[in-house]
């Protein structure tokens, strides 16, 4: 998996992980006071930022090339120059303009839109604690520099490689470079010149997170050059493809199948009927740019920046522009109880020995292991150590074994007065694995073997009663100095740590409104079933349906969808199940929410849709998630499903007006070039009509949504567009061809008035057949938003006033005469009558597929 940094050689310096810290340190002009400010920022300046190059890239000149990036775009250009050299270079001139002129609008709008999400991201930047003259601070991971010494606690992710300067019980989770389950121990010293990167204990990795312990560490490599960078593309996560990423691409190879097939019909006639190929070309290029909704990408991103800003005011950072989407998209959540359905305050409610007494050892130590360890701060410890304040200075800590997913508990071997005594607390099943001994109230110790069903009865009690209940056990270690796995055995079991969680008080509330917008809630959690049944019941489930992690491993993948669809609660799960099910609830057809914020939460929230973290998670959890809620509340997350909702809906607004109004109008195009001795547009012209309707479309982020598209979730659904496409689109060419015959039989027009008559009212009722297919309701119900009426009504204006203006001549237009304007207002009065009835029939008839 790993590449070499520095491979040993028998010339230059020795490799990081071999040389001795005082010569690595002199090497890279650094101390162990760390850098200067004015050094370091010298060293970003020479190297760069720390972060691993994008594959797509967001800087101004990359998404302007992006506007132009299409490849019917890049014909058309090319079709452009080779007229402008050989045939008529007016025409050239004025397509070249009108591309450009739609690629400037969309890359204003998507610049826009990548600034504000840009601005919203800094507020949930991954930072990192660094010594700058002598004193910690906290930086953007991507200032950190080579020489920065960084200081490190539980949770941390690593933000580039690193030599260990101290180190204190410093546990790393390096699964993602190396697949190992287990944290990895990290010390102090040099590691053997040919030592594989797995075995060099004393680096840290970019992309690794700390498990536990604290310490302190040289920077020696960033971006690019640290082992993840040199093996990214290997190793860089991807995300499954989501639902709307999946949706569009659908809906994009419709459209370019569509294409090709009208393009290369209509090139083929028009040079069979003898007609100029070039002017064929040109025309049959500019058929397939205005069948394709060129703005598509640049209105997804404007509605998503604009999704992004209102979702920030609902105390909701989007990390990912897709999300959104996907969020409103979301039919099942999935998410811990603890914070979430629980105020995540957890209280002691008792230290009791096995038979239900109050017990003084038990609360020594409890509160010595929670006092004493160095793992990631947790609520079960905070409790403990705030409810059994330590009488007196603690004791030394000799040795530690943090907590892990595996074993579920915690160990510290503490130098007490008697000589060393290991104490550990943690799951009861798990502690009981590795207990031998029972300690009851007198003194006295007996088998575990005989008291074990007393024990296990005491649990499921209080269980019942909905209290999360921990083991904590000893075992003398006279003259230890360290402790590792392997002394976990032959524990005496002291009792238990009982807590509470208080329900929130607006959780059923919260989940009744997240089930009235159609999303169900699916608790996954590592308590015991009991605990998880009487909380599921109290807040939404009766009686809940349960599942264990034991039963999760006795399930196939392919029996776990359909078992994962009826189950309200996962309780007993293990961290590599939770991404097993958010799978399976997304083969099941679901869009799937996953929200978490612990250490042991990246897998799951990779596999979800919309993965969704806190402010105050760990690094690690809030660098896989899509968005970040800076109140943990799910009446946060019901607001955000409606802001996302709203968003979806104004892109499917677009997606419909565009392709039924371009299929339309193209069609027309297409059946007219084969009936008329001359071309019904000029390229020029179709490119026109295609940027004029666009503009409009523009400000359909800020239109209003009507309420049921937001009462459920909605997806894409190509054929329900291919529906709505035809329908309308068979309706505009049918008006369209009403115009051809007055054109042609009454006004008895030629090519210039022809096109110049055609081109007006194309563009009027495409513009405002835009106010009516925008709702499903009748447009005195859903008005729509006041820019999108004025746009509308200015590009009408527009369209009617050139064939009268100085550039009516280069654009190939001639004045029209006042009774085709009567005639057209009155074909676009009907188009529209016409329209808002077949839409009440389509609603009615299609209303399931859409």
């Amino acid at each position: 998996m790993f590449s070499e940094i520095m491979a040993p050689s028998s010339s230059g310096p020795a490799p990081l992980w071999n040389e001795a810290v005082p010569e690595l340190l002199l090497r890279l002009g650094a101390t162990p006071a760390g850098l200067t400010a004015q050094a370091a920022a010298a060293r970003l300046a020479r190297d760069g930022p720390n972060r691993i190059a994008a594959r797509e890239s967001s800087s101004s000149l990359a998404l302007l090339g992006r506007q132009f990036a299409s490849p019917l775009v890049l014909l058309l250009l090319t079709a452009a120059a080779l007229s402008l050299l050989l045939h008529d270079a007016i025409d050239a001139v004025v397509i070249l303009v009108i591309v450009a002129a739609s690629g400037g609008l969309g890359f204003w709008q998507e610049r826009g839109a990548t600034r504000a999400v840009a601005e919203l991201l800094a507020l949930v930047a991954p930072r990192a604690t660094v010594l700058r003259d002598g004193v910690p601070v906290d930086v953007a991971v991507d200032d950190v520099v080579v020489g920065d010494v960084v200081a490190f606690a539980a949770g941390a992710g690593v933000p580039a490689d690193c030599r260990l300067l101290e180190a204190n019980s410093l546990f790393a989770d390096e699964a993602a470079l190396t697949g190992e389950t287990f944290p990895v121990e990290k010390r102090l010293g040099t590691a053997p010149l040919d030592a594989a990167p797995a075995a060099r204990t004393n680096m840290l990795f970019m992309g690794t997170h700390v498990v536990s312990g604290t310490g302190r560490a040289l920077v020696v490599a960033t971006a690019g050059r640290t082992e993840f960078g040199r093996i990214s593309d290997r190793l860089r996560d991807r995300k499954p493809e989501t639902e709307f990423e999946r949706g569009v691409q659908r809906f994009g190879t419709f459209l370019l199948e569509l294409t090709l097939v009208l393009v290369l019909i209509v090139f083929a006639i028009n040079v069979y009927l003898a007609k100029p190929a070039l002017d064929s070309l040109l025309f049959a290029l500019a058929l397939a740019v205005g069948m394709t909704p060129q703005l598509l990408p640049a209105i997804i991103s404007v509605n998503l920046a604009r999704g992004a800003r209102a979702m920030a005011s609902r105390k909701v950072v989007v990390r990912r522009l897709n999300a959104i989407e996907n969020f409103g998209s979301m039919s099942v959540l999935c998410s811990d109880k603890t914070g979430t359905l629980t105020e995540g305050r957890v209280r002691l409610h008792s230290a009791i020995a096995v038979d239900g007494s109050a017990s003084e050892s038990v609360r020594r130590a409890a509160t010595l292991n929670a006092s004493l360890q160095t793992g990631f701060v947790n609520p079960i410890d905070e409790a403990v150590r705030r409810e059994i304040p330590v009488a007196g200075p603690l004791p030394a800590l000799l040795g530690e074994v943090p907590y892990d997913f595996v074993r579920k508990r915690l160990s510290v071997l503490a130098a007490e007065p008697g000589g060393a005594r290991l104490l550990c607390k943690g799951a009861v099943s798990e502690m009981l694995a590795v207990c031998a001994w029972v300690e009851l109230p007198a003194g006295e110790r007996r088998p575990l073997d005989e008291m074990r069903d007393g024990v296990l009865a005491r649990y499921a009690e209080l269980s019942r009663a909905g209290l999360r209940t921990l083991a904590v056990a000893v075992r003398e270690l006279s003259g230890a100095t360290r402790i590792g796995v392997s002394d976990e055995r032959e524990l005496t079991l002291l009792g238990f740590l009982v807590f509470h969680d208080p329900l929130k008080a607006d959780a059923r509330q919260a989940i009744a409104a997240l089930g009235d917008l159609g999303v169900g809630l699916k608790v996954i959690t590592g308590d015991n079933a009991l605990v998880a049944e009487q909380v599921g019941a109290a807040v939404a489930f009766a009686p809940p349906r349960i599942v264990t992690g034991a039963q999760l491993r006795a399930t196939s993948d392919e029996a776990l969808p359909a078992l994962a669809e009826r189950t309200d609660i996962f309780a007993e799960v293990e961290p590599n199940q939770k991404e097993r099910i958010i799978l399976a609830l997304r083969r099941a057809g679901h869009v799937v929410g996953y929200m978490g914020d612990g250490i042991n939460d990246a897998p799951a929230l990779r596999a979800a849709d919309a993965a969704i973290s806190v402010q105050e998670a760990v690094d690690v959890a809030k660098s896989n998630a899509d968005l970040v809620l800076l109140e943990r509340d799910l009446g946060v997350l019901a607001d955000g499903v409606r802001e996302g909702r709203r968003t979806f809906a104004n892109t499917l607004k677009y997606v419909f007006m565009a392709t039924s109004a371009n299929f339309g109008n193209m069609f027309s195009m297409a059946g007219a070039s084969l009936l008329l001795p001359f071309l019904p547009l000029l390229p020029k012209q179709i490119l026109l009509t295609n940027l004029l309707t666009d503009v409009p479309e523009m400000t359909i982020a800020g239109d209003s949504v009507d309420d049921e598209w937001i009462a459920r979730p909605r997806r894409w659904d190509v054929a329900g567009i291919r529906r709505f496409m035809m329908v309308f689109g068979v309706l505009s060419s049918a008006f369209d061809y009403l115009t051809f015959g007055v054109l042609i039989w009454w006004l008895k027009a030629g090519p210039d008035e022809f096109r110049s008559g055609w081109f007006v009212e194309s563009v009027v009722s495409a513009t405002l057949i835009v106010l009516l297919v925008r709702t499903r309701r009748s447009v005195v119900r859903s008005r729509p938003a006041r820019a999108l009426t004025a746009a509308t009504l200015a590009v009408a204006a527009v369209a009617v006033v050139l064939p009268y203006s100085p550039l009516a001549g280069v654009l190939g237009f001639v004045p029209l005469p006042p009774r085709f304007l009567a005639a057209m207002g009155a074909i676009v009065v009907a188009y529209l009558i016409s329209a808002e009835m077949v839409k009440t029939r389509f609603y009615r008839a299609a209303a399931a597929n859409l």
